[in-house]
């Protein structure tokens, strides 16, 4: 039994550092691209200087972003299988003495515990996490870029086909980022234990 505390007490503290980790790099991607959206606004003035400027601090931020989102979905893989350790010793505490299974329901447990099919099995769910969020803005960030660079390639008066060739690219490396967020999701359930059933009893 103390070996069992220990452990639930190793894995919370685990559970919360990939939180901490997430939020760490969240705020890092946002503070980089706020700071480098304030300094394109003062070279704005200077048309030749902004475009020198905007080719060399875009792609660093898409490449930063992209590391970011990477490093986000493996968080939120690791926060997962945390969880299912912990929902496993709970499953054992459940078993000391008949009063146990009112403490230790699966009920009032947390997630995967309290649920019997996966928590991101919808597609809703993908968009509503921290990888999610700072995929949409850097899919932005590469839109920006790319209509800028579509602008400059057409000439001014094509603007309104480098904001749709800018678009198209956003929505592209959105749908791309969605599917190989669901990939490695689905990818880390397949791989882990199904236990899903034994902790309901």
């Amino acid at each position: 039994m103390s070996a069992l505390v220990t452990e639930h007490s190793v894995l919370q503290a685990a559970a919360s550092a990939t939180v901490s980790e997430a939020a760490s790099r969240t705020s890092l991607y946002v503070f980089s691209l706020s700071s480098s959206l304030v300094a394109m606004g003062f070279v704005s003035q200077s048309p030749e200087t902004f475009r020198l400027f905007a080719a060399a601090i875009l792609p660093a931020l898409f490449v930063l972003g992209l590391f970011t989102i990477v490093r986000l979905v493996d968080t939120g893989i690791e926060n997962q299988h945390l969880l299912r350790g912990i929902a496993r010793i709970r499953a054992y505490y459940r078993t000391l003495t008949p009063e146990a299974a009112a403490y230790f329901s699966a009920d009032g447990g947390r997630w995967p515990e309290a649920h019997a099919v996966p928590l991101f099995s919808s597609g809703v769910a993908f968009l509503t996490t921290a990888a999610s969020m700072i995929a949409f803005i850097n899919s932005i960030v590469a839109g920006t870029g790319v209509t800028l660079l579509a602008n400059n390639l057409f000439g001014g008066a094509q603007i309104r086909l480098a904001v749709g060739v800018g678009v198209a690219a956003t929505v592209a490396l959105m749908v791309l980022f969605l599917a190989y967020q669901r990939w490695r999701y689905r990818s880390a359930e397949a791989a882990a234990p199904r236990e899903e059933t034994e902790l309901q009893r």
